[in-house]
């Protein structure tokens, strides 16, 4: 019983307490509720205050820019009012002016019709008064003019030819000096340092010892090389040095690469010698073409046929009268393209005119004819433009001129070969003569090959010693002889060096 009584109290106790726990959390509650809410009214109170300050300065913000507003659109408006017060007036003087204008048009035709009247009459009385002129003197009008002239020629024909002589002479005072001042200013734009050609080189030896491996023994190197490259090498006393003598500067050329092979390579005899002769001649044509690209670089031109290059190339290794004719060719271009240039001539017509217009040159010792027909022919098969070969071929008056650019590429040709120094007639006649006494001896039947040495006091003549023995080779040194005798002229005499040698290879196996 006491338990019971005991759990009946702790539920009513437990009852009683959630009850009074109840109202006293509904009275906590509505407590912090009043407070919530006092300071949501405080916010929006203060909310009210900022939003009625920040309408009152946006009000009074809006009033200024509608001011200012007013004040710019009245500003404006004036402003319009006053242009087209201005665009009025500008109207009322035009209008002003345009009625001048009729008026003065309308007077200006009335004073025209009269006139026209005026002529009118005054042709009517000219055709009088020369009818009735003609009737009086019994001439016509053309009679009378042409015997007048004839009176006024007879009269004053001593003045009448004294006044065009003196006008000839001035117009040809005033042409020569205006074209002096046009080559002037092209040779002033173009000057070419200009190196006479020799027919020696010198090349430099490491050591003196070296001479005696050059002669080799009983003298077969330097034979050797001499026949494989047509050239003299003279060893003297100079000290570390040979020079290597030929009016051919293609064969000095080679002579010197092959000659410089050797030495680097150290081992120096004919067998060696023929290799790197071999070597020189196939360097010496790519040496060819980087001078003929290098030529046309400088000119400025582009575009052609490698084997036309190759050609203009040739011509560094060849000289006209000791001038090389490469540089002159650069130079005879820039002074045709810079006269072409000052008198309004195609500039570039003559540029290709003055590189190409000795190109025959490249070939004549080898093509007949003259180097301006051989030089033709090569423009031609290589597809160069017809003004360009009419430019070109009339540079020796060999043909008629045909443009105003083949006249100033013979004047630039002029210029450049006629300058002091340029060129020296003696050594041109002593390089052909040379080159006669090669041509006269390989002409014989059995002559591999000719070279002219000692500054052509001596010519040797390599035979095939299959079709000539010695006997024949002893005939044909008297009859390469009396052949020049007869065809040539040269002071003293001339050795005639025939030689034939055999050589026989055989290989083990």
């Amino acid at each position: 019983m006491n338990q019971l009584f005991l759990l009946i109290v702790g539920i009513l106790a437990l009852a009683l307490g959630s009850v009074l726990g109840y109202y006293a959390r509904q009275s906590i509650a509505k407590r912090d509720w009043r407070s919530i809410e006092a300071r949501l009214q405080k916010k929006i109170s203060q909310a009210k205050t900022q939003s009625e300050e920040i309408l009152a300065g946006a009000k009074k913000e809006a009033e200024q820019t509608l001011e200012l507003t007013k004040k710019e659109t009245n500003q404006q408006r004036a402003e319009l009012f006053k242009a087209e017060r201005l665009l009025l007036k500008r109207e009322n003087i035009l209008e002003q002016k345009i009625s001048a204008f009729e008026s003065e048009k309308t007077d200006f035709q009335e004073k025209v019709r009269k006139l026209k009247g005026i002529k009118e009459t005054l042709e009517n009385l000219r055709a009088t008064a020369i009818s009735n002129l003609e009737r009086v003197s019994g001439l016509s009008r053309e009679e009378a003019k042409k015997e007048l002239l004839e009176n006024l020629e007879k009269e004053y024909q001593k003045e009448i030819l004294e006044r065009m002589k003196k006008l000839e002479l001035e117009g040809r005072e005033r042409f020569e000096k205006r074209a002096k001042e046009i080559l002037a200013q092209a040779i002033q734009k173009w000057a070419l340092s200009q190196a006479q050609e020799i027919t020696t080189t010198t090349l430099t030896l490491p050591s003196e010892e070296i001479k005696g491996r050059i002669i080799g023994k009983e003298g077969r190197n330097i034979r050797a090389l001499e026949k494989l490259t047509g050239v003299e090498i003279v060893v003297d006393e100079t000290p570390e040095a040979v020079v290597i003598s030929s009016f051919d500067p293609i064969r000095r050329q080679i002579a010197k690469s092959a000659l410089e092979k050797l030495i680097q390579d150290g081992r120096i005899q004919p067998a060696r010698i023929e290799e790197k002769v071999e070597e020189a001649k196939k360097e010496i044509n790519s040496q060819i073409k980087e001078a003929g690209e290098a030529a046309l670089y400088d000119v400025g031109l582009v575009g052609f046929d490698p084997k036309l290059v190759q050609l203009l190339g040739r011509l560094r290794f060849r000289t006209s009268y000791g001038q090389n004719v490469l540089l002159h060719s650069i130079e005879v271009s820039h002074l045709a393209s810079a006269l072409a240039a000052e008198i309004g001539a195609n500039p570039l017509v003559c540029k290709k005119a003055g590189l190409f217009h000795d190109i025959g040159k490249a070939v004549d010792q080898q093509v007949e004819g003259s180097h301006t027909d051989i030089g033709i022919k090569i423009l031609e098969k290589f597809g160069q433009d017809q003004e360009v070969i009419s430019a070109m071929k009339s540079h020796h008056e060999e043909y008629p001129y045909e443009s105003l650019e083949a006249i100033l590429v013979q004047a630039a040709d002029q210029i450049s070969g006629a300058r002091p120094g340029a060129r020296k007639d003696t050594l041109e006649n002593y390089l052909k003569r040379l080159a006669d006494l090669e041509n006269i001896a390989s002409g014989f039947s059995g002559v591999e090959k000719a070279w002219a040495l000692q500054a052509g006091r001596e010519i040797r003549v390599f035979v095939k010693s299959e079709e000539i023995d010695d006997l024949e080779a002893r005939k044909l040194a008297k009859d390469i002889a009396n052949r020049i005798q007869e065809e040539l002229k040269y002071p003293g005499e001339i050795k005639v060096n025939v030689i034939r040698e055999t050589r026989v290879t055989e290989y083990a196996k």
